[in-house]
């Protein structure tokens, strides 16, 4: 492993600061999220409704404990932390000239807690909470406008980050917005609410250019600004296995890969790929696209490809083969009879991240980032203690298939941040059941408990992990 690995944890400013009515914060669309289970979809309202419980209004404060959870963090050893900066408390509704000072300042003091305490700042410019009131008022990234209201904020972000920040990622998990069947993702996504009976798949690409734009004037302005500054794209990492060496499974995994690398091979390759291009030919789409945004995209290309690993897919083109009925893992995903799965249905599958960055290595060749990969349960909180032994042996194994990859296939990957290491709010449940962090936080579901942090079994086992640089798991 190189002398400089970046090992640390993720987080996003939505599932973990909380304080969603302070500082002059603005609404954001996860402000209007409510609570679900792994039965129950999370429900998208229409602003804040009386009796309803939007479990991302508290978090776990963050807002209000972030030193002390640094110092935990610097504890185990962090070489970095992601977070994200919450749109809504720079720009409150999204579209004012000038920039909400209150919210700017807490994000100097975090960052320079984050650097007081050896930890590099991984910032993603846009994770799933852009401002409520570009929704209401705009339709969200349907509207071109969006472009220049992202490109305000980002550009006052950097010019004030600039020399505490060096890594950047402009939008969080951007293909997630192709699972249209789930309303959740195209909205947290780009604001997106549909129409009854829309043609969804159109909608989103148009949404998903805009943010290719966006994304690319971002990032050449970075590039202008500061040399020093390192940007990249991110996005979910799920790659996709044929169910049989039937042709057909293996041509239905190789299209249903292109649904993922549609996204980086625009990021970083500047072009839309033929694949994409013929797609929307045969199926008669036309995009607001200009000439002036195909230049655009070509010069803002990113410097390496952050993403996040949770899980493999199969795919099984025979409509005699069950499928899952997941919205998650699409219409073909089919039970991998060599995989076991987490309690909320995830497959546990540690070499099919070996697999994707080997995958992105030959494709690519630019640095890679795993931004997030980590697993999610109901922890026992017994006696002030939390023995996580199958969280240890989850990411034991994942790391161990990351350190093949990287020593034996020769990927370049500058770093690796196990997601939630402070339990988060669940994203895909609004649960706090479902936990993810080597810290244990005392709230549960329904928002009760103390708030109090207690380290977990994990907690120093990651330590000795981050002291050996990956070399005693």
């Amino acid at each position: 492993m190189r002398k400089d690995f970046l090992w640390g944890g993720a987080v996003a400013a939505h599932q973990v600061e909380g304080g969603y009515d302070k500082g002059h914060k603005g609404l954001s669309i996860a402000d209007v999220l409510t609570a679900g289970d792994v039965h129950t979809p999370r429900e998208i309202t229409d602003g804040i409704q009386e009796g309803k419980f939007y479990p991302n209004h508290e978090g776990i404060k963050f807002y209000d404990h972030y030193k002390e959870d640094i110092q935990m963090f610097r504890e185990m050893g962090f070489k970095c932390l992601r977070t994200s900066i919450a749109w809504s408390r720079i720009f409150p509704k999204g579209d004012e000239k000038d920039p909400n000072e209150e919210g700017l300042k807490f994000y100097d003091d975090l960052f320079d807690c984050m650097l007081e305490n050896g930890m590099q700042p991984v910032i993603t410019l846009s994770h799933f909470e852009m401002p409520y009131y570009l929704v209401k008022e705009y339709g969200g990234w349907r509207n071109r406008k969006m472009i220049d209201f992202f490109y305000n904020f980002c550009k006052v972000v950097l010019d004030r980050y600039q020399n505490k920040v060096k890594y950047w990622m402009t939008f969080n998990e951007i293909n997630n917005q192709m699972l249209v069947e789930n309303d959740l993702y195209p909205f947290t996504n780009s604001g997106i609410i549909f129409e009854k009976d829309e043609d969804r798949l159109p909608v989103v690409y148009q949404a998903v250019h805009y943010q290719f734009v966006a994304s690319a004037l971002v990032t050449e302005y970075a590039h202008k600004l500061n040399s020093n500054i390192q940007t990249g794209c991110c996005v979910a990492a799920t790659p996709n296995y044929p169910n049989s060496t039937n042709p057909d499974d293996i041509l239905l995994a190789q299209s249903e890969d292109r649904k993922l690398l549609m996204f980086t091979d625009v990021q970083i390759r500047g072009h839309y790929p033929n694949y994409l291009l013929n797609e929307w030919k045969n199926n008669g789409y036309q995009f607001d696209i200009t000439d002036q945004d195909l230049e655009v995209m070509a010069k803002g290309t990113v410097d390496y490809l952050g993403f996040t690993y949770y899980m493999s897919n199969t795919v099984s083109a025979d409509p005699n083969v069950k499928k899952l009925g997941d919205d998650l893992q699409g219409n073909y995903a089919v039970d991998n009879q060599y995989l076991k799965t987490t309690d909320w249905g995830w497959a546990i599958d540690p070499k099919g991240l070996r697999y994707i960055m080997n995958m992105y290595q030959d494709r690519y060749e630019i640095p890679m980032f795993i931004v997030e990969n980590g697993f999610g349960y109901a922890d026992k909180f017994e006696d002030g203690k939390i023995h996580d032994q199958n969280r240890i042996e989850y990411l034991k194994a994942h790391i161990e298939e990351m350190k093949k990859a990287i020593e034996e296939d020769g990927c370049d990957c500058i770093g690796y941040t196990v997601w939630g290491c402070i339990d988060p709010i669940s994203f895909t449940t609004g649960e706090m059941k479902k936990r993810y962090g080597f810290i244990y936080v005392d709230r549960n579901n329904d928002g009760s408990g103390s708030y109090k942090r207690y380290k977990k079994d994990s907690f120093y086992w990651y330590k000795k992990v981050i002291e050996t640089n990956g070399e005693e798991l």
